[in-house]
């Protein structure tokens, strides 16, 4: 029974030290962004956080205030509007809940002498049993990087644009104003098509991303897609991308070279085996003809031989007919043997020494060797 006495005042000693503990280790600590980069016109939102050994107030107890660097006197933010410098009234405002130790700052319209370093104070409304706690966080300041032209947003696309396939623009846009984040257009495309993400990226660093995605056409091969950012307070940058449109996969280019030359290979060996055809036919032919021919001269030859039959009536006229225009001296010599062994008569020619010697003479003689040559030639024709 002892025993777990002294068990239970153990863990309640212990309870009483991790309370006690947790009381005095707690200290003045804000978290506060080093630097930001500031669009000059636009505006700039600073992280903070901040903790206090006073445990939770509600945010009615807790005043906070922003100033320049460790001068306290230049406050750019107070709830009392008359204790801010002149140059930065209307244009800074408190966006988070001070009870729930949310000290972020926003700062509108920036101006080129906005770099700061903004620190923040807090203080502590006293109580009947409190007296006025304040602190200073002068360790835990911001700088801002003043921005004379807005940044110019980034496009991403997919690999490949293919004709009649939905493609895929993302366009961003890094900003340090999430408030009034800035706002991307396209060049074209519909509303239904466009997507947009407003995100932190880290501490005080949004980006803000437009997603279009559309089905590109033939005609919109080497367009171009522009997303244009308008920033807060008027400032514009943009970037453009060449659009390459691919056509969509088809065998059109492998299919049809490969049906006409098909085609044409038929049509050329249609017309080989026609042409082949025709030219064994012709060849046949004329081997017909040479065979028949060569039967009828070897027939022929047959009959001018001495051995065979005789040449009927009216072959002799027409081959003697021939032999007839000649001389009759050739004639003689011509004549087949089997005409030549006949008898006939040989006509009388007169002795040239019973004629006178004159021209008249030779005349008579040449009109009579013609007048001969003619009758023997009728003589010759009728054998």
């Amino acid at each position: 029974m002892r025993m777990d006495m002294d068990k239970k005042m153990m863990i309640l000693c212990l309870l009483l030290a991790a309370s006690s503990s947790s009381v005095f280790t707690t200290e003045w600590k804000a978290t506060v962004v080093r630097e930001l980069n500031a669009l000059v016109s636009s505006c700039v939102v600073i992280p903070c956080s901040f903790t206090h050994p006073e445990g939770n107030f509600p945010t009615s107890k807790i005043r906070g205030i922003w100033h320049i660097s460790n001068k306290r006197e230049e406050r750019i933010y107070h709830k009392d509007d008359s204790l801010v410098l002149e140059s930065f009234k209307g244009r800074t405002e408190l966006l988070g809940h001070l009870g729930q130790g949310n000290c972020t700052l926003r700062i509108s319209e920036i101006k080129d002498h906005d770099n700061g370093p903004f620190c923040f104070r807090v203080e502590l409304t006293p109580t009947e049993t409190q007296t006025l706690e304040k602190f200073s966080f002068v360790e835990d300041c911001c700088d801002l990087k003043m921005l004379p032209d807005p940044p110019k947003p980034t496009l991403t696309h997919s690999k490949v644009a293919i004709e009649g396939v939905p493609f895929t623009v993302t366009c961003t846009v890094l900003h340090t104003c999430p408030y009034q984040a800035p706002k991307l257009t396209w060049s074209r495309g519909t509303a239904d098509g466009i997507t947009v993400v407003n995100r932190e990226i880290h501490a005080g660093n949004w980006e803000v991303q437009s997603v279009l995605t559309f089905i590109p056409k033939e005609k919109d091969d080497h367009s171009d897609v522009t997303c244009t950012s308008t920033f807060n307070g008027g400032g514009t940058s943009s970037a453009a991308m060449t659009l390459f449109v691919k056509r969509e996969e088809n065998y059109n280019h492998i299919i049809i070279p490969a049906v006409v030359g098909i085609g044409v290979a038929l049509i050329f060996a249609v017309f080989c085996i026609f042409m082949v055809k025709k030219y064994k036919a012709r060849i046949a032919e004329l081997q017909r003809r040479d065979g028949s021919m060569w039967n009828r001269l070897s027939r022929l030859s047959h009959r001018m031989r001495p051995s065979g039959p005789g040449p009927n009536p009216e072959q002799g006229r027409s081959i003697w007919s021939r032999f007839s225009r000649r001389n009759p001296v050739d004639t003689v010599q011509q004549m087949p043997k089997s005409c030549s062994n006949e008898a006939f008569s040989k006509p009388r020619f007169p002795s040239p020494k019973s004629q006178p010697k004159s021209m008249n003479y030779n005349k008579a003689f040449d009109h009579g060797d013609m007048s001969m040559n003619n009758t023997d030639s009728n003589i010759y024709g009728n054998l």
